[in-house]
């Protein structure tokens, strides 16, 4: 099985893991445009790790980034606004 990451991928950072206070730990790329789709329908996301989740939870700046979306994320060309 192999897993392939898009080059027009929009992204913004989304909370998917929870703390016992229900903070996220860390925040995940995912394509932008189904950020609100999820939000409102709750549907799921999937982050550029392969995570999948519903999203609840904005990023704030500053907030955490998983390190795998943003090895891959900073390995993207650039673009993506097709």
């Amino acid at each position: 099985m192999s897993t392939a990451t898009l080059p027009d991928v929009d992204t913004r950072p989304e909370g998917t893991e929870s703390t016992e206070d229900d903070r996220p730990e860390v925040f995940h790329y995912v394509k932008k445009n189904k950020i609100a789709e999820s939000a409102v329908m709750g549907t799921h996301v999937v982050a550029l790790c392969g995570e999948v989740f519903p999203v609840t939870k904005s990023a704030k700046p500053g907030s955490p980034v998983c390190p795998d979306c943003k090895k891959i994320f900073e390995n993207l060309p650039p673009g993506g606004d097709e």
